[in-house]
């Protein structure tokens, strides 16, 4: 298995940006990555937080369909992202698999090693807009 990273996606409104879901369907279907598990968690204006399951929504149905393992992504996860977001937005939770990386993965592995640290870098800190 290659490494695994949850990431959190945030829309400005409480409803999911469709071309966006589209992406994220796009990368499932190349390859590069395997959606693990999933959840659209929205922070309603009121402040509420909400959390949802792909197949509520028709554009997400059946993403998560071939999933054998049980859910991963928790109540605590929902509540950490949801801190993230502003009042009145929305985002998709997803846990993924970087299957690109799984052969060095398991390189690493068999040599004795481990991944034991990943940092995010954004998008603007190394002049990519």
């Amino acid at each position: 298995m290659g490494p695994v990273e949850f990431i959190v996606l945030a829309f400005p409104e409480e409803q999911l940006r469709v071309p966006a879901v589209e992406a994220v369907i796009g990368l499932r279907k190349t390859g590069v990555v395997r959606l693990i598990d999933g959840l659209v968690t929205t922070k309603t204006a009121a402040g509420e937080v909400l959390a949802a399951e792909f197949d509520e929504f028709m554009e997400l149905r059946g993403l998560l369909a071939h999933r054998e393992a049980a859910r991963l992504i928790g109540p605590e996860d929902v509540r950490e992202a949801a801190e993230l977001l502003d009042r009145g937005s929305c985002a998709l939770l997803l846990l993924v698999e970087h299957v690109w990386a799984e052969d060095a993965a398991i390189a690493v592995r068999a040599a004795g090693g481990r991944i034991v640290g990943s940092v995010r870098i954004p998008a603007e800190r190394v002049g990519v807009a």
